[in-house]
């Protein structure tokens, strides 16, 4: 997964025109580097699923 890849998805998530996104186990440490830049990180939400991978939603205030 590449940079530009997970800030376009990082911004999808953001603005809405991504629901949901679908990360892979060996993917996860390199998408959640750039996440913890950003400033409203715990907006986003992991949900872990079997096998490792994880699905990320955006949800402003779930952390309140």
């Amino acid at each position: 997964m590449e940079k530009q890849e997970i800030l376009e998805v990082i911004e999808g998530l953001r603005d809405g025109s991504i629901e949901s996104y679908h990360v892979a186990k060996e993917d996860f440490m390199t998408l959640r580097a750039e996440l913890i830049k950003c400033e409203d990180f715990q907006s986003f939400r992991g949900n872990a699923q079997v096998g490792g991978a994880v699905i990320f939603t955006y949800e402003p205030g779930w952390t309140k």
